[in-house]
């Protein structure tokens, strides 16, 4: 599981058709330390309403598939929580 930030939307017309009805959602991971860029940017199919700034939980792999309640869906990542507070070594 990783933490990230919602940094855009994906609009894609033509689509597996196991996809329609997902939002689909650019996640900047962040480094837990210092809130800063940890890695790549990557797509997530979103579940839960997140939205444009806000901090999520995304899990990636199967995990993203059994989130989605199917195993046959093409993701490899979703996003499963919105991040109300953090506390990182009582910060």
């Amino acid at each position: 599981m990783i933490i990230g930030k919602v940094i855009g939307n994906v609009v894609a017309t033509k689509k597996d058709e196991r996809l329609v009805g997902y939002k689909l959602l650019i996640i900047q991971p962040l480094d837990l330390h210092d809130d800063h860029v940890d890695k790549a940017p990557r797509v997530a199919a979103d579940i839960v309403g997140a939205g444009m700034g806000e901090t999520v939980l995304v899990v990636e792999g199967s995990s993203a598939r059994l989130a989605l309640d199917t195993s046959d869906t093409p993701i490899d990542a979703a996003v499963v929580g919105i991040v109300d507070t953090m506390e990182v070594q009582g910060q």
